[in-house]
């Protein structure tokens, strides 16, 4: 058990297994930060009355859902004391409890730990957690520092690289930075997918940039930030900001663990990286970090945020989306290659095979495709919860990203209706890593259409090809 720096005492003695906290009960504290400590709780049932000195004073109008909305039966509290500190301190804790909130309610993504409720703690026979915050989040299955250096295979890692560009391509363009993105901060959930979490630090741009009190963890800091000149609303931060601290973490995924720059400490590493942003010192990544991943990380440890500007998270993510595609296209059709192999017409066919393919049969418009989104915890939802909504695009050649998306929206469930089917549009791969170049245009009512990509269903019906 580690002291805590504020109360000089054990942080896991404030809430011990079995402790009750509105509908939760405590089962066990699984991390702790400078102001906060993180436990796991499953649920208890209604929350206790007014006069149960160990419950919640209900939700402290921060944000999340309003308590009973989730359906989730564990949860991991996310509890930061206010008790003995001084005003300034307060604020900031307040102040990372509402930044958490804001972002959840502001913009929501399946990318990023969902905040199921807020709440304020009445305990006046526990002083030192009267009036804590507490924060009700989904609970993860583990950290990305808790598998750096278990051997994640490059497959592995690309995919929980890729999640994270996502979840960070939706914060820029709702308008935040995260500000402290590093493996303690990149969960895995019960379903294996990435969520970023802690936006504690989370910074809301103005612009090009926002502004943030001068804190993060030195070995994810940018050269520039060491420098930067610290003014009445703080730190300049930019989006660019993420993504070396990105570079950092796609080094450590794929030479496990091993950070970028030499040191033994945060300081020396630190150093180190400003060395190297001054011409003074080489980038030196390790050998053993597979090409394309050596070639994106450098990238994005260009050594200015002029130089780092051009790799925003989006482009980060079509590189990493057609290099993965790329890689399994090998993988998903060499018998067929071995079939059509006799004649030039079946070479040009096989070219454009994919993950997917529609079954031979007589052509039939309008085509019935039922939507089907991959993120298993988007299967079984009625409420149309945005998170879990997809897009259809504007151009299957272009990127599939948010620039190039028809605002109409769907669900897992829907029903479309297609009318052709594109054999050769960019290649698309889902949360299973199915990858697909078929796209179906999609009618919606009015003059609108829409493109679908077919990793985006499971029904394929013969449809002629689009011209």
């Amino acid at each position: 058990m580690v002291p805590d720096p504020v109360f000089g005492e054990d942080r896991e003695d404030l809430l011990p297994p079995g402790h009750r906290v509105g509908e939760w009960i405590v089962t066990e504290r699984i991390g702790e930060g400078g102001w906060a400590t993180v436990y796991a709780a499953r649920r208890a049932g209604p929350a206790p009355g007014p006069d149960d000195a160990d419950g919640a004073d209900g939700a402290d109008g921060a944000g999340g859902t309003g308590g009973t909305a989730a359906a989730d039966d564990t949860v991991a509290l996310k509890v930061l004391p206010t008790a003995g500190l001084s005003p300034l301190q307060a604020r900031r804790v307040a102040g990372t409890a509402r930044r958490e909130a804001e972002l959840a309610r502001a913009a929501p993504h399946p990318r990023l730990i969902r905040l199921l409720d807020t709440l304020v703690l009445a305990a006046p026979d526990l002083p030192l957690l009267d009036g804590a915050i507490v924060l009700v989040m989904e609970r993860a299955r583990c950290t990305l520092r808790d598998l750096l250096g278990t051997g994640l295979d490059e497959d592995r890692g690309a995919r929980i690289v890729a999640g994270v560009c996502e979840g960070l391509a939706h914060l820029h363009r709702s308008g935040w930075a995260h500000g402290d993105l590093k493996p303690e901060n990149v969960l895995i959930g019960q379903d294996g997918e990435v969520r970023l979490s802690d936006f504690g630090l989370a910074i809301e741009l103005t612009g090009t940039h926002g502004h943030s009190a001068p804190l993060g963890t030195p070995d994810y800091l940018p050269p520039e930030r060491w420098k930067e000149p610290l003014g009445q609303r703080g730190v300049k931060v930019r989006t660019t900001a993420d993504i070396w601290a990105l570079g950092i973490v796609v080094h450590e995924v794929f030479a496990a663990g091993v950070p970028p720059f030499p040191g033994a400490t945060p300081a020396a590493r630190s150093a180190a990286a400003q060395q190297y942003a001054e011409g003074r010192a080489a980038l030196r990544l390790d050998p053993g970090v597979p090409p394309f991943w050596r070639a994106l990380a450098a990238d994005c440890l260009a050594a200015t945020h002029a130089a780092r500007a051009p790799h925003s998270a989006e482009s980060l993510l079509a590189r990493i989306r057609a290099h993965r595609s790329g890689r399994r296209r090998p993988r998903l059709r060499p018998v067929l290659l071995v079939l059509v192999a006799c004649t030039a017409a079946a070479v040009a066919v096989a070219a454009t095979a994919t993950a997917v393919r529609p079954p031979p049969g007589p052509s039939a418009r309008p085509g019935r495709l039922r939507v089907f989104n991959a993120e298993r915890g988007c299967q079984d939802r009625t409420d149309r919860d945005p998170r879990c909504s997809l897009g259809l695009a504007v151009d299957p050649m272009r990127p599939y990203t948010a620039e190039n998306v028809i605002a109409t929206r769907v669900w897992h469930g829907d029903v479309l209706d297609a009318d052709c089917l594109l054999r050769a549009g960019l290649p698309v791969i889902n949360e299973e890593d199915v990858a697909s170049t078929l796209w179906y245009r999609v009618r919606l009512p009015g003059p609108t259409t829409g493109w679908l990509p077919a990793v985006r269903t499971k029904d394929h019906p013969a449809l002629p090809d689009c011209p």
